[in-house]
């Protein structure tokens, strides 16, 4: 197939409802709008969803095109200026942006009998069809993220393609994890140019070579076998990086709130939970491996321990794994308290003391209780959060506009932590390369005042474990 021939992409609806500048992503290509499109914009233009915010967007990015255009330039297309349409998009040199091309008559094609051309997706498959009998040179594509009109379209002898400009990833395997393992060999190779001291109890090393320049910023390292090695990179710069030997919070003498770590992973999401230089967290993993209790564990210790933050905010997208259960009566917190299930199981885990009485554990839960507020996300526009631990769960349900919106609500002196599984995702039109958590996890990775780590064991029961193995 020869790439360098110019495309003309057929726009399906759902494209822009999910994206409205998808308009502008197809650099040199043409795009090209049925009317049916835009008779569904206008259909699901109303109410405050998200998909009608987007709809709306984009009927206005259409609008702005069109702005001093006469009725005749409409059959040569009217140019896709971003920057006409309030954009500031990256362009790639000497690339002339495609055209805009709207149904300005009647296209017919007979479809299999099967389908009939009433149905909206099938006036578009019809449309697409008459397109590249029209258009012999160029090559007609449909851009759906309809996976069954993209399989009719397939049927037909359509080429059609999901929109895959929102995918952070191509695989999610390639996800940032926050930790790397060092070779066996890595002392030895690196003795001669090594530097280390101390600062403030701190152990710090200086370790040079062209290997060390590919580190993240705050990323884990660490080197199994007899004497083993946990670190956190600090500095990163040509000649080499300077790494930190991280805090050993396995041992009893280091538990924060009550709780160890049980693993390596646990160990270093503690470091970066309980680090006042880091304020940005995401922790990602399968259930059981204690996202949330660590997360707790650390926050109240800051909270009433330490007194660096004044309380702790809980939040998640309020997203039903099975049927919607309606509307719920009671104030903001009592209205999200079903979906709180997480915080109230791990804060019984946190309070409750085998040496404690019941007037002991009610008075610690009371005190703790007080300190945590349970926010919804629908009330965060226009929010911002001073001095607080501010806690999103459940992110990977998050989209990556809805991410943005919540992490810029933090001011100053704010700790923001996210939680979630993507591979749990139960927005019908997210998938895990398109996330809202791994697009901030992946734009975040090197930034000096975030950290991310992947925690791949279950400390739940064995139960859990198996289970998560075999089911």
């Amino acid at each position: 197939m020869n790439n360098n021939v110019k495309k003309l992409f057929v726009l399906d609806t759902n494209v822009l409802m999910h994206d409205p500048s998808a308009l502008f992503r197809f650099q040199e290509h043409d795009v090209y709008l049925p009317m049916v499109v835009l008779e569904e914009l206008d259909n699901n233009k109303k109410g405050h969803s998200e998909v009608a915010r987007n709809a709306r967007q984009a009927s206005r990015f259409i609008d702005a095109l069109m702005g001093g255009i006469n009725r005749k330039d409409f059959k040569s297309g009217l140019p896709l200026s971003a920057v006409k349409a309030g954009l500031a998009m990256v362009e790639r040199e000497g690339v002339v942006p495609g055209r805009l091309f709207f149904q300005t008559h009647t296209l017919s094609m007979d479809l299999p009998k099967s389908l009939p051309g009433a149905k909206p997706d099938n006036t578009i498959l019809a449309t697409v069809l008459a397109l590249r009998e029209e258009n012999p040179d160029n090559q007609v594509v449909l851009v759906s993220k309809d996976t069954n009109m993209r399989i009719k379209a397939t049927v037909l002898g359509i080429r059609a393609e999901d929109y895959r400009n929102d995918q952070v990833l191509d695989d999610v395997n390639l996800l940032y994890s926050g930790q790397a393992q060092l070779e066996a060999g890595f002392w030895s190779d690196h003795s001669k140019a090594l530097e280390s001291w101390q600062e403030e109890g701190r152990t710090f090393y200086r370790v040079n070579g062209p290997d060390m320049g590919k580190l993240m910023r705050n990323q884990f390292l660490f080197l199994e076998g007899e004497q083993p090695f946990e670190a956190i990179v600090r500095r990163v710069d040509d000649e080499g990086a300077v790494i930190e030997m991280a805090r050993d919070y396995t041992e009893e003498k280091h538990s924060v709130w009550g709780i160890n770590a049980r693993n390596r992973e646990q160990n270093f999401a503690l470091n970066l939970l309980l680090d006042p230089e880091v304020d940005f967290v995401s922790l990602v993993g399968q259930a059981g491996t204690g996202k949330t209790l660590l997360t707790l564990a650390a926050g109240l210790h800051q909270v009433l321990e330490q007194n660096l933050y004044a309380e702790i905010i809980m939040t998640r997208v309020t997203v039903s794994v099975g049927e919607d259960i309606g509307f719920l009566p009671g104030t903001e917190e009592e209205k999200m308290a079903p979906w709180m299930g997480a915080l109230m199981d791990n804060l019984e885990v946190l309070t409750g003391s085998e040496h404690s009485s019941d007037w002991e554990r009610q008075a610690t839960h009371d005190l703790v209780s007080k300190r945590i507020k349970i926010r919804s996300l629908n009330f965060m526009r226009g929010r911002t959060f001073l001095n607080k631990y501010l806690i999103i769960d459940e992110a990977q349900n998050l989209t990556p506009k809805q991410m943005k919106t919540l992490i810029t609500r933090a001011g100053p002196g704010t700790k923001v932590v996210c939680l979630g599984n993507v591979a749990q995702i139960d927005t019908p039109y997210l998938t895990e390369t398109s996330s809202g958590l791994t697009y901030v996890v992946d734009r975040l990775k090197n930034w000096e005042h975030s950290g991310h780590i992947t925690l791949t064991r279950g400390e739940r029961s064995r139960l859990a474990d198996y289970a998560s193995e075999v089911l």
